[in-house]
């Protein structure tokens, strides 16, 4: 029994006392407010006048850039009349063209099937027409798709590279122009007379020598601009015979 005693208090015998159980906590607690201050430290914001690398400030939810296209004035001032299909500065230059038979034609403007002028020019015309007395609306048009059909047969003839037949129709829509102006001094003033013949012989020439210009510019025909106008200057003398009678 003696060594039963003893070796019971042996068993619970040990050096680990109160002291050493506080002095434990003691460190544990420590060792937390250690850890604390280090996310303290990573969780302090730079100061302004410090430098930062890029990748600090950048998001840890960036994945790429964004890109925002630049308006342009230009763009839209563009589309603004592009977007029907309708170029009015291809159709200023045309018309500057016609206007004056001296001004040489941009054979890439010119070789276009823009019926936007020709229409206008047609309608005028006709409408002209009605405002000095004459319903000849039937008779511009069919005059108008008759005439173009034969240029068109005739140009294909003569140019290795061919036309279309929007191009001729365009062309010769184009230089109607000058009848339209003859038809709108019918509304003032009768035309049946010498000066009436000398306004329309020269509007005749005028529409034809335009044409035929536009036409060997666009075609590359250099040196057939006669034989051209000679085709032209018919198609438009029937206009002036409406016009004058």
């Amino acid at each position: 029994m003696s060594n039963l005693g003893q070796f019971d208090s042996d068993f619970y015998q040990s050096n680990y006392t109160i002291d050493n159980q506080e002095q434990s906590c003691n460190d544990s607690n420590a060792h937390g407010n250690l850890y604390g201050s280090g996310n303290q430290q990573a969780d302090v914001q730079p100061q302004p006048g410090s430098f930062v690398p890029p990748e600090m400030l950048m998001s840890p939810d960036y994945v790429g850039q964004f890109f925002q296209p630049a308006s342009s004035s230009d763009y839209y001032s563009q589309s603004s009349y592009i977007e029907l299909g309708i170029n009015f500065d291809h159709i200023w230059q045309k018309t500057l063209t016609v206007l004056n038979p001296m001004k040489p034609a941009d054979g890439s403007i010119m070789n276009e099937t823009d019926l936007t002028g020709p229409v206008l020019f047609c309608v005028a015309l006709g409408a002209t027409l009605l405002l000095a007395g004459k319903v000849q609306f039937g008779c511009v048009y069919g005059m108008s798709a008759l005439g173009c059909l034969g240029v068109y047969a005739l140009l294909n003839l003569m140019s290795s590279s061919g036309v279309s037949y929007g191009c001729v129709a365009s062309v010769l829509g184009y230089c109607l122009l000058p009848m339209v102006i003859l038809s709108s001094c019918a509304v003032f003033f009768s035309l049946q007379g010498t000066f009436g013949t000398v306004s329309a012989l020269v509007i005749i020439g005028w529409c034809s020598l335009s044409a035929s210009k536009i036409f060997i510019s666009a075609l590359d025909m250099e040196g057939q601009q006669l034989l051209i106008a000679y085709p032209c200057a018919l198609l438009y003398g029937l206009f002036a015979l409406l016009t004058v009678f």
